[in-house]
């Protein structure tokens, strides 16, 4: 029999493996970005609807809160276009190693959000990530409006992040993504109104590309969110991290083994990409001594 911790550990790691696998149903969906993510957004909030009424959660938040919500909603919906439209246009690998850069676009935002001063080797390690970016900047060319739209979608990961460390500490995760991915789906509807996104293509989805929406709503989004903040109340933050910054990896083995040659890079991306994820997982572990130095004086 395996014990809780280890559980719940090998629990986080189904979790993340989910995350990597997202991008490569991405991939496997014949829809454009934006009406991929208007389904998805769509089914998701239906089945965390189901949820809630299940468990009979209270969803009633005050107005102020809706407010951030909505903006919270926005952002997502916003970050979600700009993934899978950086997977359509390049391929996955090259999307989740961009995507290994949230953790610094947070390391930067912090200070601005909760008003603390910067720490000056968040400075270098992000002149490190630049470093890495460059190599894959000089060998990917052809992937630039890829890498541009990956950098775009985890910055707005990254402000998405901060928003919703505040809620998380009120409101249950459920309520917070249903609210989020509502006011998501509502702003994209009226994007695709005013740009005439509803065509015939729109309302032209395939049996596969519903089987995979299927997937990506209720396995990616759902359960993945409600289950990763119930896991996380039993494991460490710093396990939680380091665990966290394997997504890229099973993403990228995943998109290979799925796809073969087409995600095949040259050897510069991997050393770029191995820089990137090699200086994440260090800010991590320094920051998470910083974090036990000061709670013990």
């Amino acid at each position: 029999m395996l014990n809780d911790n280890l559980k719940n550990y090998l629990h986080l790691h189904f979790i993340v493996f989910i995350w990597g696998f997202t991008a490569v149903i991405g991939a496997l969906i014949s829809l454009d970005a934006t009406p991929l993510v208007w389904y998805r957004m769509l089914m998701a909030v239906g089945f965390i609807g189901i949820y809630l009424w299940i468990k009979k959660i209270d969803w009633k938040v005050p107005r102020k809160t809706l407010m951030g919500f909505i903006i919270g909603g926005v952002i997502i919906a916003l970050h979600w276009v700009t993934f899978f439209k950086a997977i359509k246009v390049s391929n996955v690998s090259v999307t989740l190693a961009m995507m290994s850069t949230g953790s610094f676009f947070t390391a930067i935002l912090e200070p601005i959000w909760y008003k603390r001063k910067v720490i000056w080797y968040e400075i270098f390690f992000g002149l490190i990530v630049v470093g890495g970016l460059y190599i894959i900047f000089e060998v990917e060319t052809e992937y630039v409006l890829g890498i541009v739209l990956a950098l775009t979608a985890a910055l707005l990961s990254a402000i998405f992040t901060l928003i919703n460390g505040k809620f998380i500490q009120s409101y249950k995760p459920s309520v917070i993504s249903f609210y989020e991915l509502f006011s998501g789906v509502v702003f994209l509807s009226f994007y695709l109104w005013f740009t005439g996104g509803y065509g015939t293509d729109f309302f032209k989805v395939s049996v596969s590309d519903w089987v995979y929406l299927g997937l990506l709503a209720s396995v990616c989004t759902a359960y993945a969110f409600i289950a990763s903040v119930k896991v996380m109340k039993f494991i460490s933050p710093y396990t939680v991290m380091l665990t966290i910054n394997m997504e890229p990896v099973y993403g990228i083995i995943l998109a290979y083994l799925v796809f073969g040659a087409e995600e095949k890079m040259s050897s510069q991306f991997y050393v770029g990409a191995t820089i990137i994820l090699l200086t994440v997982i260090v800010n991590g572990v320094l920051k998470n001594k910083r974090k036990r130095k000061s709670t013990m004086f």
